[in-house]
């Protein structure tokens, strides 16, 4: 049988500051590194922001991999199973991106450096790996193969989890079970073993149904009431399924995921408040992406005067709530009393990093801009009697490198689902307002 020839893989600086460890994600492959990407990691080493504690940590990596080695040759990249790796000086060829594009850049500078390592092995295929779309058109606009850094993406998230199942032609004897005992055995509805915590509509041909899901611990599926939390009622069932995961005293972690206006953050912020005796304090965070990808720094003001525009979601999900009740009523002197001694606490998620996660229920809004490693690093803090919840939509992506497949969210509800400690529900339904679902369906 004919040897395989090893392939080429010339990393762009989004892929190593998605990943620090993807230099190890090429199994026999060979890695290449152009000089200019290296430049370009050294611009992102200082910081608090995920970006800069992935450029650190592939500092420290490729340092670590080529000890007492000369990086300008190729190196073993370590076990037998990997391929080689070196850092490409070369930046010039006889195609000249820069001198194409009209512009001196990183990116033609990287691009340049494909094109050398084509030139020099010319029998070997040449792929440039980038999460940057722009990056990989202008590659193959110069017939250099291109693709997207592949490790830690979802396949299908057309097929994602949802969490839920609607099912009909159901039994009217098993319905009339359910709503009797308050429970019924799995088999007399489906064939095979739900996952644990996935919840099901009942119907049957009379139009009566119930909400119900499986717990994992009795082996049986219990029914779902709809419970209101804190003023807040779901409005449907979905949002009753959401609520009831965030209630679950079971339940460790939670995703919700949906379009905005399916009541996400709120139905999380709800559900947290109604157990706020159960928890020391309740955080509630979201990832600061700031506009045009510039630094909050340009913003004007003290720290609390950047960070309140892109908080105002969270504070807007608070005050409905609040305005459940009168001001004459205790729920509502209760919020402002949380807020003030920091019981309830609002802030960006990178003003989390270093605090004890224990004892919390802790709500990260707008997930899907967070990469696999920073919800990874999230849930592994957690400490006794911490509950997590995640919320977001997977098709609203604000950072640059991240997309449906590749983003935290997706990768969690992918990867965990199955596990007793997790509940995921998909809202559908907007219950913004008739204008909004108008909006959204239509336009």
């Amino acid at each position: 049988m004919a040897k395989r020839t090893k392939s080429i893989f010339v990393l762009d600086t989004s892929v190593l500051l998605y990943d620090h460890q993807s230099l190890m994600s090429f199994q026999e492959h060979d890695v290449a590194i152009p000089i200019a990407v290296l430049e370009e990691v050294d611009n992102f080493k200082k910081g608090n922001d995920t970006l800069n504690f992935e450029a650190r940590e592939f500092i420290r990596l490729l340092d670590k991999v080529s000890i007492n080695q000369n990086l300008q040759e190729w190196i073993p990249i370590g076990g037998k199973d990997k391929g080689k790796l070196k850092v490409q000086m070369k930046q010039s060829a006889t195609l000249d991106a820069e001198e194409l594009f009209n512009e001196k850049k990183a990116d033609h500078k990287i691009l340049n450096a494909a094109l050398a390592l084509m030139e020099e092995f010319p029998g070997r295929k040449v792929v440039l790996v980038s999460k940057d779309n722009n990056l990989r058109l202008k590659a193959r606009s110069l017939n250099v193969p291109a693709e997207d850094y592949l490790t830690g993406k979802v396949n299908n998230v057309d097929n994602l989890f949802q969490g839920r199942s609607q099912l009909d032609n159901i039994s009217p004897l098993v319905i009339d079970t359910l709503y009797k005992n308050g429970s019924c055995n799995w088999q007399d509805v489906v064939s095979s073993k739900p996952l644990p915590n996935h919840y099901f509509i009942l119907r049957n041909a009379h139009e009566s149904s119930v909400l119900c899901f499986y717990n994992a611990a009795a082996d049986k599926l219990e029914v779902v009431h709809k419970t209101s939390a804190y003023g807040i009622r779901p409005r449907n069932a979905e949002q009753t399924f959401a609520m009831h995961a965030v209630l679950n005293p079971e339940v460790k972690l939670v995703t919700i995921q949906g379009i905005a206006g399916t009541g996400k953050t709120l139905i999380a912020l709800a559900g947290a408040m109604e157990q706020r005796s159960d928890f020391r304090q309740i955080f509630l965070a979201r990832p600061i992406v700031p506009l045009s990808n510039r630094d909050i720094g340009y913003l004007p003001g003290d720290i609390k005067s950047k960070i309140n525009p892109y908080m105002e979601p969270l504070w807007d999900n608070l005050k409905l709530i609040q305005n459940q009740f009168q001001e004459k009523d205790k729920e509502y002197h209760k919020i402002t009393e949380m807020v003030e001694s920091e019981k309830l606490h609002i802030t960006p998620l990178a003003y989390i990093r270093g605090r004890s996660l224990s004892n919390i229920i802790f709500i990260i809004d707008e997930a899907q801009n967070l990469t696999p490693h920073e919800v990874k690093t999230i849930i592994t803090r957690a400490g006794e009697n911490t509950k997590i919840i995640f919320t977001g939509d997977i098709f609203q992506i604000d950072t640059p490198y991240l997309d449906a497949q590749s983003n935290g969210l997706s990768y969690l509800i992918d990867r965990v689902k199955g596990n007793a400690l997790y509940a995921h529900v998909t809202l559908e339904k907007g219950e913004r307002s008739e204008l909004a679902n108008l909006a959204g369906s239509l336009l």
